[in-house]
């Protein structure tokens, strides 16, 4: 009966097993194999130099060609259909495979390191989450902090303004910091160190794994002007230029073989020479962008190191840098632009080379949005032909990767060319801290994995490879490797965005990728044995991970009706909200694109009233109904283009008011304009068109708010900031609705 006369039993505590590394998985976005001063490229990444030259490279180590499955595969170890991420999850689909639902059965490696004594966290970009689980109302199963990380803090979805994201911290929303020089990546950097060096304070014997993700160097292009001006002139040559260059380099340094081949530049990639003046300006412009964005991302990089090495635990920390999710983006188009929310919509004349170059001096700044031309990314992902998205081609999924891990292995400043797949990290992690994949995770039974550990290949240069057959698939863009072969189909090019032919007629190329180390010369007619038997072996692996049916939909499928996917409101015409409703992410909002619409609000004014009733979206793109100093306004921005506005001639007198805007759409088409008009107590105050409207997208991740505006303002020219686009009263209710 007494706890003095009784012996306690031991506590149930589950460790870390012995020596077990920390863990540091580094993903850096849109960039390519030829980008990197690590890897022969022209963008100075010292922090990556730093690590290869103490660790080892991979040049044969493959993404998915696309964001969201690439992040998918390497956390859960499986090929990104088996694990239902087959695209980004903005364009999920209602087939398996494409759903965009991550399976229980498929848990993320994170969450075996939980529960094997590690503390676990994720910074930066997430993208793994379907776009419908991204409200307040959850379900939060495949946010970060319920997929293996304790802790996360970052954007959730695909691209965030680095000069004003929209961040949260685990599943709470939280406004960035103030600072007159902020930038995300830096901020990410500084919650990681935070985060890394409190943990080691408080559980010294505690390892831990970092997820680190950024942003960069995706669009928009954003970086500290001093970073972009380090790279001044150095562009001016050209693109074609830049990849002769780079290509030598690669050879001078061992990345490629001597016999290698600088694949040929594709058709539609202009020669530079030809160009105007302005163009060549413009150009070259857009790509000291992203060289300046690039190294002052690695810079960041090399902070979160020095940090680790400064509380002594860098040589017992396996490091993978992987310098990629895909290939670098050519989704700027063949001019690139000031605002790629407009090429998101699938819109490609709305800009011109003058217009871009007349905002030269903000390019990269916080009143841009940019994405440079798709020769640039050509041009450093050398020396293979295609892109991001190109699944077919190595330009599309080969990345550059390094491994450091100074307790780990005894190799320094090698190159192991073995070829792996970004499905191989969870093994190698596993096998590294001593666990077993798991075969049961929380009582649910866990698929294998499809990839394989890479450390047999750390101590042994002449390894033979262990990772032997991979398929790829991307909108129809295909292929199959099987030791050292691979068969493929090109079926859409990035900035084109329309198939080149029907899928059952398309021709398969064959390459030795053993002799033809960049995909030159197509053997598919010297081998016609060989290709059928890789065309047969495409069709298991397709039909075992869930590929098929295939898809090549784009733009279409950021309609959830379209796609099929699952959508937050469906079927529903009318949402209503009130004061204090915020951060409502766009695709859990009513889709009132492409269609007429009513807002109808009921306020209370504080003197003569001042701020957002309700807005969607920011300054590239987007619309808000508010009060403009007591006169009820509307606006809508075109993509920063063009704004579109209506207001009362005279501010209200009265202390409560009934504001309507009814906007009449043209229809014909996706689009198009229309009329708006606006009310105030059942009495029609103003009129005007709105001649353009965004059909597809708004803003990749900025919200639907009642009473402000947060992050970036869709009226620049009446609020300034978030807090002056505090409305000064209360939105009692405001109904937004489509006519049925």
């Amino acid at each position: 009966m007494d706890a003095r006369d009784a012996q306690k039993p031991e506590a149930f505590k589950v460790n870390a097993p012995e020596n077990a590394p920390n863990v540091v998985i580094v993903l850096i976005d849109d960039i390519g194999f030829g980008a990197t001063s690590t890897f022969g490229g022209a963008i100075n990444t010292p922090t990556f130099d730093k690590l290869a030259e103490n660790g080892l490279r991979f040049n044969r180590f493959h993404t998915t060609a696309l964001c969201s499955p690439t992040r998918a595969s390497l956390l859960s170890g499986r090929n990104h259909h088996n694990v239902n991420v087959g695209s980004v999850m903005e364009i999920a689909t209602g087939f398996y495979g494409n759903q965009g639902i991550r399976p229980d059965n498929a848990k993320y490696f994170a969450e075996t390191l939980r529960q094997n004594g590690y503390s676990t966290a994720a910074f930066g970009k997430w993208h793994e989450t379907a776009t419908w689980e991204v409200s307040v109302s959850g379900p939060y199963d495949r946010w970060p902090t319920s997929s293996g990380f304790d802790k996360f803090y970052g954007f959730i979805g695909g691209e965030t303004n680095q000069w004003d994201p929209v961040i949260f911290d685990g599943v709470t929303k939280v406004s960035k910091k103030d600072h007159s020089d902020y930038h995300f990546t830096t901020d990410m950097t500084d919650e990681a160190i935070e985060w890394v060096k409190f943990q080691q304070a408080m559980t010294p014997d505690k390892p831990f794994m970092i997820y680190y993700a950024t942003g960069a160097v995706h669009a928009p292009h954003h970086a500290p002007k001093e970073w972009i001006q380090k790279y001044k002139g150095k562009f001016d040559k050209g693109w074609l230029k830049l990849r002769e260059e780079t290509f030598k380099r690669q050879k001078e340094m061992g990345v490629i073989p001597k016999n290698a081949q600088l694949a040929p530049m594709p058709e539609d990639i202009q020669d530079w020479e030809k160009l105007s003046e302005e163009e060549k300006q413009l150009f070259a412009l857009q790509m000291e962008t992203y060289a300046g964005f690039a190294e002052h991302t690695d810079h960041e990089v090399g902070r979160l190191v020095d940090a680790i090495e400064e509380i002594g635990q860098l040589d017992n920390t396996l490091f993978i840098y992987i310098m990629g999710d895909n290939g670098s983006s050519a989704e700027g188009g063949l001019e690139g632009t000031y605002n790629e929310l407009i090429h998101l919509n699938g819109i490609f004349d709305e800009e011109t080379i003058e217009n871009m170059l007349s905002k030269a001096e903000d390019w990269g700044g916080p009143n841009s949005f940019p994405h440079m031309a798709a020769a640039w990314a050509v041009a450093t992902d050398a020396p293979f032909k295609w892109t991001k998205q190109m699944a077919a081609d190595f330009g599309g999924t080969r990345n550059g990767m390094v491994m450091h891990w100074p307790k780990g292995f005894k190799a320094r400043g090698e190159i192991r060319s073995q070829w792996h797949h970004v499905n191989d990290v969870a093994a190698t992690v596993l096998e590294a801290a001593s666990l077993p994949a798991p075969t049961s995770i929380n009582g649910v039974k866990q698929i294998p994995m499809d990839g394989v550990s890479m450390l047999y290949a750390t101590e042994n240069k002449e390894a033979k490879d262990q990772h032997t057959v991979q398929y790829f698939e991307m909108f129809g863009n295909r292929a199959i490797y099987k030791d050292g072969w691979l068969a493929r189909v090109v079926h859409i090019i990035p900035w084109q965005g329309k198939p080149l032919g029907k899928f059952d007629e398309e021709e398969w190329e064959l390459y030795n990728i053993e002799e033809d180390f960049s995909l030159v010369n197509n053997i598919a007619s010297e081998y016609p044995e060989k290709l059928q038997e890789l065309k047969e072996l495409f069709e298991v692996e397709a039909i075992n991970n869930n590929v098929y049916p295939l898809d090549d939909r784009i733009y279409e499928r950021f309609n959830a009706k379209n796609a099929g996917r699952p959508d937050l409101i469906g079927d529903r015409k009318t949402l209503t909200l009130a004061d204090g409703m915020e951060g409502i992410m766009e695709n859990t909002f009513l889709n009132i694109k492409n269609t007429s619409k009513e807002i109808v609000a009921n306020v209370s004014l504080n003197g003569k009233g001042h701020g957002i009733i309700l807005c969607q979206g920011g300054k590239f793109g987007g619309w808000a109904l508010y009060m403009n100093n007591g006169k009820p306004a509307y606006t809508y921005n075109y993509f920063g283009l063009q704004n579109y506005t209506i207001q009362a001639p005279k501010a209200l007198k009265a202390t409560q008011a009934e504001i309507k805007l009814v906007f009449d759409y043209d229809g014909n088409g996706a689009g198009k304009g229309g009329t708006a008009t606006l009310y105030v107590d059942g009495n029609k105050v103003a009129e005007g068109r709105v001649d353009k409207t965004q059909p597809s997208v708004f803003s990749a991740d900025e919200t639907a708010d009642v009473g402000k505006d947060d992050a970036t303002q869709v009226v620049e020219k009446v609020f300034k900031d978030v807090e002056e686009s505090e409305f000064t009263g209360f939105v009692n209710k405001v109904r937004i609705s489509i006519p049925k």
